[in-house]
């Protein structure tokens, strides 16, 4: 399919730049893809839109404070955006400029040297820590790795350490959230369970792969690269008895999906994984275990925005995009959410 037709206008004004009040206060859009119906709702809503039964799967991956600010010899400006590690003191990274980060450039984070050691094919940087561990730098001068569509990315606030972050994060990898699940509070989850909703963890380490812009005209040539990801042989056999007796398997976020379909054989059973999600989901890719998607909106032409339309069809989603724009739904990382059934 054409690039092209997976474009929509987005305003500006509709982007969200701070996240709700509260993690479920946030609107909830449910698209029914057998009726083609859109409803207005609210996530704290979700105990009594979800049934009894159904299996939730969260992606439990911490976001790191993946982006660093630095100077290069001539003491300018540097951000590095740290993606995973090849050794503890070897990590690929993004940055800005990149004239300024060519291999043999050499860099300052406060009193920590760090070298430019190779660009790689893709055009990141493998940068290497002089003196100690990368994850120790991280630990000491990394800020939270806000997109740049939120204005103040350059500059986060005390609450985005908090609220960029998933209440159920465990191991450490990504860096950007998988946002779909932040609009999950504890209490939430409590109520989740009292309604008989099962929930069931995965992980996978949001990674650049997420966030490239599709490049090609047609949807199929592009390459989207493979994120680390695990799902453990506890969490297939629980995903694997809920869809043997007729329960609903639901992925929160793209993320989840993603290592979902992944870990899916022809057959429909789940396998553990411990290695990549490698599924790149377009239309015409059938989707063999995922029965519903929670997600918030996406960016035009994105392969994120490519994952939910193959998912409930490209005309109802970008209708329903075109209700949320609309209706004043709030878009991207802290805005709101969809539920498509």
């Amino acid at each position: 399919m054409d690039l092209a037709e997976f474009d929509y206008v987005l305003p500006p004004a509709a982007i969200a730049q701070a996240p709700p009040d509260s993690r479920e206060s946030a609107r909830l859009l449910v698209i029914d893809r057998a009726r083609g119906t859109l409803t207005d709702r609210r996530v704290a809503e979700l105990p009594a839109i979800l049934r009894p039964g159904d299996c939730l799967v969260v992606n439990d991956s911490r976001v790191i404070p993946a982006r660093v600010l630095a100077e290069d010899a001539a003491g300018r400006p540097v951000e590095l955006l740290f993606l995973e590690a090849e050794t503890p003191r070897r990590w690929r990274a993004l940055v800005r400029p990149g004239r300024r980060c060519r291999p043999g450039a050499t860099l300052r984070v406060g009193d920590t040297p760090l070298t430019v050691v190779a660009v790689t094919p893709d055009g990141a940087r493998v940068v290497e820590r002089v003196d100690g561990p990368v994850v120790e730098l991280l630990a000491a001068h990394g800020l939270p790795p806000l997109p740049p569509y939120i204005a103040r990315h350059a500059k986060p606030e005390p609450e985005d350490w908090e609220r960029y972050q998933t209440v159920y994060a465990q191991t450490p990898g990504s860096v950007a959230a998988p946002t779909a699940g932040l609009h999950f509070s504890h209490a939430l989850l409590e109520r989740l369970g009292a309604a008989g909703i099962e929930i069931q963890r995965l992980t996978l380490h949001v990674g650049a792969a997420t966030f490239r812009p599709i490049k090609t005209t047609r949807v199929e040539d592009h390459v989207l690269l493979p994120e680390r990801a695990v799902l453990s042989a506890a969490t297939a056999e629980a995903i694997n008895a809920a869809r043997a007796e007729g329960r609903r398997v639901i992925a929160v976020g793209t993320t989840a999906t993603r290592t979902l379909e992944s870990a899916t054989g022809e057959d429909g059973r789940v396998a553990p994984l411990d290695g990549h999600a490698t599924a790149f989901l377009h239309p015409g890719r059938r989707f063999r275990v995922v029965d519903a998607l929670l997600t918030n909106f996406h960016l035009p032409r994105s392969s994120l925005l490519v994952l939910v339309a193959a998912f409930a069809g490209r005309e109802l989603i970008l209708r329903a995009y075109e209700h949320a724009l609309a209706s004043g739904y709030r878009f991207y990382s802290y805005g709101d959410a969809s539920l498509i059934t």
